[in-house]
C-alpha cells in the first residue's frame, strides 16, 4: 500500500511538472522591442519582417530566424536579439549610414557597403561615385583622397568616376569637369590646384573642362562665350602639347 501511494505520488508530481512545462512553453510573446537610432529604417519594415516569427510562444520563438530576418533588411548594419523573461524579445539594431551615391540607383556606406533602397530621390544631393564592378571600396578610398585635395581649395565634388581602364574623371558642383587619365592622377591634380591662385577665381569659373592627361601641363575648354586666358602672359614657360592619349 505504501509502495502504491509512493507510485501515485510520483505520477502526480510528474504530471504536474509536465503540465507546468506545457504552460511555460505556451506563454505568448507580448512585447517585441526594437532599439536604435533610425533615420532611414522604418518601424513598419521591422514589424513586417518579424510578424510571422513572433506569433508563437516565448520559448518557441526562433532567435536565429529573427536575427536573420532583421539582418536582411536593406538599412540594417548589425543586429542583436535576446529573450527577456517573461514575455518580451529585445532587438538592438544599428543602421547603415550612406556616404555617397553608387551609380544612379544605389548608395555606398563609409565602409564600402552597397545599399540599394526602394527610393533614391531623397539622396539626389549626395555626390555620385562610379567605379569598376566589385571595386567600390577601393574607388571610395580614392574618392576620399581627391575630396580632401579639393576641399583645400573650397571645391565641392558632384561626381567622381573611375572607368574600367582606371582613368579618373571629376565633376564639380560648379559643372567643371577635370580629366585625370590613368597615370599619376593625384600628382597632376595637385599641380593643377596650385595654378588656381595665378588664374584667379573668375577665370576658373569660366572653365568647362580641364584636361590633365598631359605629362607637364593641361588643356582647357572654356564655357560658351567665355574669354580665353592669355596663357603666355600668365605662364611664360612653354607648355607640353603632345597628345596625352599616345
Amino acid at each position: 500500500m505504501t509502495v502504491a501511494k509512493i507510485m501515485i505520488t510520483v505520477l502526480l508530481i510528474t504530471g504536474l511538472v509536465w503540465m507546468a512545462g506545457l504552460g511555460i512553453k505556451s506563454i505568448p510573446i507580448k512585447y517585441v522591442r526594437s532599439e536604435g537610432v533610425f533615420q532611414y529604417l522604418g518601424k513598419d519594415e521591422i514589424q513586417a519582417a518579424l510578424q510571422p516569427l513572433v506569433m508563437t510562444g516565448f520559448f518557441d520563438a526562433d532567435m536565429q530566424a529573427i536575427h536573420q530576418a532583421v539582418s536582411e533588411l536593406v538599412w540594417v548594419d548589425s543586429v542583436t536579439v535576446k529573450r527577456v523573461w517573461p514575455d518580451a524579445i529585445d532587438i538592438k539594431i544599428r543602421e547603415k549610414k550612406p556616404y555617397v551615391r553608387w551609380g544612379q540607383q544605389s548608395l555606398i556606406s563609409i565602409r564600402g557597403e552597397i545599399i540599394t533602397p526602394k527610393h533614391i530621390d531623397q539622396f539626389k544631393n549626395m555626390p555620385i561615385l562610379q567605379g569598376p564592378e566589385l571595386q567600390q571600396l577601393k574607388t571610395l578610398e580614392i574618392m576620399k583622397g581627391v575630396n580632401t585635395a579639393l576641399a583645400d581649395q573650397s571645391m565641392k565634388m558632384a561626381e567622381f568616376t573611375i572607368n574600367d581602364r582606371w582613368a579618373w574623371k571629376i565633376k564639380l558642383t560648379t559643372g567643371l569637369e577635370i580629366l585625370l587619365g590613368r597615370n599619376e592622377q593625384l600628382k597632376k591634380l595637385q599641380r593643377f590646384l596650385k595654378t588656381l591662385e595665378v588664374l584667379g577665381q573668375e577665370q576658373v569659373e569660366r572653365m568647362a573642362i580641364v584636361d590633365l592627361r598631359y605629362p607637364n601641363g593641361y588643356a582647357v575648354s572654356w564655357k560658351p562665350g567665355a574669354e580665353e586666358v592669355d596663357w603666355s602672359h600668365r605662364f611664360p614657360t612653354d607648355r607640353d602639347t603632345s597628345d596625352p592619349r599616345g
